[in-house]
């Protein structure tokens, strides 16, 4: 659009260049004419005035005169046309420089024109690139943090996991290990208990079995047997019975003597071994 404008007013001031060198080529010529039909009309007087002097001399110096003023008046034509014509040439020339030149200059600026808005597209190009690596590189930072965020939280969780799986696994270790001790302290305590039942069977049979050897030793076993003042079955003195001569009496009088004085029948078996009595 722009070189088609330009080039409307080149070939307007053109037509108007060669309209100004026309127009006084035309006057030229016009004034050139006049002049030579004056010059004509001289001559034509001058050969009247000749004419009655000599005519024949009038009559050749007229044809001479007049064959020098056609060749003048062409010669004078064939000037001024040449002249108009160089004229029209040289302008027609310049027009054509100067179109030429205004379109070496439209051209030029077109050139620079897309020139600029190829450097203007490669910038944004260039910008939008940048602007896209940036997000690219944001979004893919916010990744890598959202990744890392949840490789931490899951690293957390799965030692949380662990730490609780450990806890569990300890409590039930220190259960299992009390009710270990619990059982060994129970079976110990039952052991004890049955060594100290074991024992106190195995006392008292030892104890029955001195008392009876004893009682043996004193009557024969027999209640009723008497020796002056001791009587009954462990031959006690009759004033330890308090009157009470029963068997179930003898009994409890003579573990309350033994046990008081010897603190056990086994004590006096030794005794009366070592000394023939108790």
């Amino acid at each position: 659009m722009m070189f088609k404008h330009n080039f409307k007013k080149v070939l307007s001031a053109t037509a108007f260049a060669v309209a100004l060198v026309v127009a006084p080529a035309a006057n030229v010529s016009a004034a050139t004419n006049d002049a030579s039909s004056t010059q004509q009309s001289a001559t034509a007087t001058s050969q009247d005035q000749q004419a009655s002097q000599d005519q024949a001399a009038s009559q050749s110096s007229a044809a001479n005169q007049s064959s020098a003023t056609a060749a003048s008046a062409s010669s004078s034509t064939s000037t001024s046309s040449a002249t108009s014509t160089s004229t029209v040439k040289k302008t027609t020339k310049k027009a054509k420089k100067t179109t030429k030149k205004s379109k070496k200059k439209t051209s030029k600026k077109k050139a620079v024109k897309k020139v600029a808005k190829k450097t203007t597209k490669k910038r944004a190009t260039k910008k939008a690139a940048e602007a896209a690596a940036k997000k690219a590189a944001a979004v893919k930072k916010a990744a890598a943090k959202k990744a890392a965020a949840a490789k931490k939280a899951a690293a957390k969780k799965a030692a949380a996991k662990k730490a609780a799986a450990v806890k569990k696994a300890a409590v039930k270790k220190a259960a299992a290990k009390k009710a270990a001790a619990k059982a060994a302290a129970k079976k110990k305590a039952a052991a004890k208990k049955k060594a100290a039942a074991k024992k106190k069977a195995a006392k008292k049979s030892a104890e029955k079995a001195a008392k009876y050897w004893i009682a043996m030793r004193e009557s024969s076993g027999y209640y009723t047997a008497r020796n002056g003042s001791c009587y009954g079955r462990y031959q006690l003195l009759i004033s330890y019975l308090g009157g009470d001569l029963s068997k179930k009496n003898q009994e409890r009088t003579a573990d309350r003597y033994v046990y008081g004085r010897y603190g056990s029948w086994v004590n006096a078996k030794r005794f009366w071994l070592a000394h023939n009595w108790y």
